[in-house]
């Protein structure tokens, strides 16, 4: 959850103190939405933090393939692996 008294910084008092806002995402895991002229321009997270991120959204990735798929058989759009290869032989020019 962003903290808005924590989490929005400016740019310009990131650049000043960016040791310690290397403490504080170290510590809160959170990321921090740096602002110029007031506007997010920038979000800035842990590294740690920032892969269990792209961890998750790898998940979501994987079980919304899946979720097609199942939805796909669950409509009969589905192809039997010798009609798959037929039309994958034949697309790509290849011959057994």
């Amino acid at each position: 959850m962003l903290d808005i008294t924590k989490d929005i910084q400016s740019l310009t008092t990131f650049r000043r103190r960016s040791s310690d806002f290397m403490k504080h995402l170290r510590k809160s895991k959170r990321p921090v939405v740096l602002t110029v002229k007031g506007k997010a321009a920038a979000v800035v997270q842990d590294a740690e933090a920032y892969q269990r991120l792209l961890d998750i959204a790898a998940r979501a990735e994987a079980s919304e393939g899946i979720r097609q798929g199942l939805e796909n058989v669950k409509e009969g759009k589905v192809w039997s692996a010798r009609e798959f290869f037929d039309e994958f032989e034949a697309t790509h020019g290849l011959s057994r």
